[in-house]
Parts: structure tokens; sequence; C-alpha cells
């Protein structure tokens, strides 16, 4: 780490940049943004924003998970609960019983009150109240690697299969016609996003981390004017976002995790007054 450390010391000659907490908190933006970027797009066109959302209620329950079985590292609790919980949802989606919305509402309350009540039960739901807005700033390096392990691991499943994924996610029928099994890449989606919350929710908070994968694609969306234009400018907002809001936090002395969010919020009203301007036009 000391000569990433050195080189962004080179490359970044400002006073935030000469501490270690900060570069860690940067390079974790730098891997952690693109991916909320890359698969928003996916979450906005399908419309499952309610459901990135209770993927990130869900991490309560899994933490509460790690502490009943004495896991020193909450991170594989929540990891492991999130992937049972995102397919469980799928499932009873897939069922067609209730409408997806119903489902969604239900698992995500049910998560949440689950993981307060196991959390609170001798009276030491305060020690987690942190991971509800999350602190970038305590980023070690030993799990920057890990987070560029799933940041590898999301852009070959995006560059292997985005087709498949997109045909499964947009058309059943469609899907069948071009031999594409529908259910095994929507299921292979659920579970992509669900390690991305479960791997950055310490860091970027449950109350948060649906913004940031939302905010991003539907700025975006107000400007693309093709799919591949819609990818690159999501994944650009994110960045911009994501080193902008950081950098305003150690300067304004706030949360990271939400001034990054204000950011994104403040660029996707300038893409929809633009899109309405150029529509006027």
């Amino acid at each position: 780490m000391q000569v990433i450390y050195h080189f962004l010391n080179q490359l970044l000659p400002f006073e935030w940049a000469q501490f270690d907490f900060m570069k860690n908190a940067l390079l974790a933006v730098l891997i952690i943004t693109p991916l909320f970027g890359l698969t928003g797009t996916m979450i906005v066109n399908n419309r499952m924003s309610f459901f990135s959302d209770a993927l990130g209620h869900s991490a309560l329950t899994g933490i509460a998970i790690g502490v009943l079985l004495g896991i020193d590292n909450y991170m594989f609790s929540m990891i492991g609960f999130a992937l049972l919980f995102a397919l469980a949802i799928s499932a009873v989606i897939e069922s067609g019983t209730t409408s997806a919305d119903t489902v969604i509402g239900v698992f995500s309350s049910a998560g949440m009150a689950l993981g307060i009540v196991l959390l609170s039960a001798n009276g030491g739901f305060s020690k987690y109240s942190n991971y509800l807005i999350g602190d970038i700033l305590s980023v070690r390096p030993n799990e920057l690697l890990l987070l560029l392990c799933i940041f590898v691991v999301v852009l070959a499943v995006w560059v292997l299969c985005f087709n498949r994924l997109m045909i499964a996610s947009l058309n059943a029928d469609l899907a069948a016609s071009k031999q594409v099994n529908a259910r095994l890449y929507k299921n292979l989606f659920v579970i992509l996003i669900a390690l991305i919350v479960a791997v950055s929710i310490k860091w970027v908070g449950i109350l948060i981390i649906n913004s940031l994968l939302v905010l991003p694609a539907a700025a975006a969306r107000n400007l693309a004017r093709s799919m591949r234009s819609y990818h690159g400018l999501s994944v650009l907002i994110s960045l911009f976002s994501g080193v902008s809001g950081l950098i305003l936090s150690y300067y304004m002395g706030t949360a990271a995790g939400g001034t990054i969010v204000l950011v994104a919020a403040a660029l996707f009203f300038v893409a929809f007054a633009w899109r309405r301007l150029r529509a006027r036009a």
C-alpha cells in the first residue's frame, strides 16, 4: 500500500489527500461507484429500486446472525444472508401469487424488523447503529482487496453475460426463443446486487445505499441517447458524485455517504432540467 500511497501523494498534492484514511476512502470510492453506476442502469430499467432498498434493510439481520454465531467479521454473515434473502424474494415473485412490490415490501419490513429485534434483545443496538449511515473513512487496506475482487467478478459477469441479462430482464418469452434461461440470469443479477450491497453497506450505510444505486443511473437516463452512452454516463456520474462528495465532506465536516448522495441528487435534477429544456427546443 505504501507504493500506492506514494503515487497518490505525487498525483494529488492536496491537504485532504495527505491522510491515509482519505486515501483508503478515495480508493474505495473509485472501486465501488463504478459498480453502482453499472448495475444501477438495470435496476432503473427494471424498476427494481425497491428491491435493492430491501437488500439494504436486510443487512441488520445479517449482522444479527453474525453476532449470534460469534462471527468476528459481520461482512461474511451479511453477504450470506443477503444472498439467501435476494433469492427468496426472487422465488416468491416468480411464483406470481402476489405482486412484486407487495412481496418486496413484506420482505423488506420483516428483514429490518428481525435485525432490530435480535440486535436490541440485550440492549446493544446502539453498537451497530453506525451501519445505518456508514463510514467510508473507516475502510482498511485488506477490505479494499475484497472490494477489488467483487469489482472484477461483477465486471466479468457484465462483459460476458450482459446481453443475456438484458433479454432475461425484458421478456421471458423472448429469452426462451433465444434459448436463454431467464430465471437463471435473473437470479444471477439479484446475486450480483446482493453482493454489492452487502459488501459496501458498512461504508455507505443502510439508509442511503439504494440512493447510490439509483440516482446515477436515473440521471444518466435523462441524458443518454443509446445503451452504450447510458452505461458510460451512469458510471461517470457515479464516479464524479463519489469523488466530489468525499472531498466536500472533508472540508464541510459532514458524513461522506450523505454528501455523495446529495451530489448525485443535484446531478439528477440538473440532468432532468436539461432533458425538459431539450424536449421543448
